[in-house]
C-alpha cells in the first residue's frame, strides 16, 4: 500500500475522513469530458469507536466496493520541501529514491526515520529554481493503527493522503489556464494555505487560527486574530512570489466558510491579489447531493470531498 498516490485510475474514489466528533464519507467520480460528480457525501457522528462507526456504516451501505483513502490531520505527518538529489541517476525506481531521501530527512523529523514510511512528490521546474520534491514521513505508530482499523472493518483502504493534497485536488477545478491559484480554507482544526499551478503543488502553510475563531460574531481579538490571518497569507504570497516568479497569481479563493463574508471581505480590501470565495457547485456536478449548494455543508465536506478527487 503506498503512503499517498501521486495518480490512481479508475472510475472513482470514497474518501472517509475521521474529524472532531464526526466522520464523513464523500463518493466522486471523474467523467472524461464532463465535471467531477458528487455521487454521495454524508456525515455521521463517531458515536463509539471508530471500528463501531466503520461497521455500521458497512453494514448500512453506506460504504461501497469502491478504493477507499482516508487522511492523516496536521501534526500526524510532517511534509518538507527539499531539494532534488543531483548526484543520483535521473530515472533511480521510485522505492530507492524514497529511501534515499529517507536519510537525508533525517535531522528534520521528530520521530525515528527507522520508524517512518516516507513518500516523495514531484515539484515540476519553473524558471531558473533547482528542482526541488515535496516528501512526506509519517511515523507507523500513526500509520499503524489506522490501518490496523480499516482491516479490522473489512473495508479496503487503498491509500492515506494529507490535507494538502486534497485541497490541491480541489484547487485544480478553480484553476484559470497557465495561472498559478492561492486558495486558503479553514475548519475546526485551523486554516491551509495552498499554492497550485497546473494542477501541482507548489507551496502550503498551515495557519493556527480557525474558522469558528474567524467567524466569531463578538469576542475582543477578533480584529487581531484576523490581522494574524492576514499577515500569514500576506507573508506567504511574497515569499511564493520570490521563489516561483515564473508562475503568476491572480487570485487567493476562500473555501466554504459560514459566516465568513466579513472576514472575506476584509482580505480583499488588505491583499493586492482579487480575493472571492469558492464555490464548489461551480466546478463538480452536485445533482445527487443537492445539500452541497448550502456553505456549510460544502465547508464540512471540503476535504473529504478534495481526498476523493483523485486523478
Amino acid at each position: 500500500m503506498t503512503f499517498w498516490q501521486e495518480k490512481a485510475v479508475g472510475e472513482g474514489w470514497s474518501a472517509i475522513v475521521f474529524g472532531a466528533g464526526r466522520i464523513t464519507v464523500a463518493d466522486v467520480t471523474r467523467p472524461r469530458d464532463a465535471p467531477p460528480r458528487v455521487i454521495a457525501c454524508d456525515s455521521f457522528a463517531r458515536d463509539g469507536s471508530d471500528l463501531d462507526a466503520l461497521k455500521r456504516l458497512k453494514n448500512a451501505k453506506r460504504l461501497t466496493k469502491r478504493r477507499c483513502t482516508t487522511l492523516l490531520w496536521h501534526g500526524q505527518y510532517q511534509l518538507l520541501q527539499v531539494d532534488a538529489p543531483t548526484s543520483l541517476p535521473e530515472n533511480m525506481p521510485r522505492e530507492e529514491l524514497r529511501e534515499a531521501l529517507r536519510w537525508r530527512i533525517k535531522e528534520m523529523v521528530d520521530f525515528p526515520i527507522e520508524q517512518a514510511a516516507i513518500d516523495v512528490l514531484d515539484i515540476p521546474v519553473q524558471g531558473a529554481r533547482p528542482p526541488q520534491l515535496w516528501v512526506v514521513a509519517a511515523s507507523h505508530t500513526v500509520l499503524q493503527p489506522r490501518i490496523l482499523l480499516f482491516q479490522d472493518a473489512k473495508t479496503p483502504l487503498a491509500a492515506i493522503d494529507i490535507p494538502e493534497l486534497a485541497q490541491r485536488n480541489l484547487a485544480a477545478l478553480f484553476e484559470e489556464p497557465n495561472r498559478g491559484l492561492a486558495l486558503v480554507a479553514f475548519n475546526d482544526k485551523g486554516g491551509l494555505l495552498t499554492v497550485s499551478y497546473q494542477g501541482e503543488l507548489y507551496m502550503t502553510r498551515h495557519i493556527d487560527v480557525s474558522g469558528p475563531e474567524l467567524t466569531a460574531n463578538s469576542g475582543a481579538n477578533i480584529g487581531a486574530l484576523q490581522e494574524r490571518v492576514l499577515l500569514d497569507i500576506q507573508r506567504s504570497l511574497d515569499s511564493f512570489d520570490r521563489n516561483f516568479s515564473a508562475i503568476p497569481l491572480t487570485r487567493l479563493l476562500v473555501g466554504p466558510l459560514p459566516g465568513g463574508a466579513a472576514f472575506i471581505e476584509y482580505l480583499g480590501g488588505n491583499l493586492s491579489l482579487p480575493v472571492a470565495s469558492a464555490d464548489l457547485a461551480e466546478v463538480m456536478d452536485l445533482t445527487a447531493t443537492p445539500r452541497l449548494k448550502a456553505t456549510a455543508a460544502q465547508a464540512d465536506a471540503w476535504l473529504a470531498l478534495g481526498a476523493a478527487l483523485r486523478d
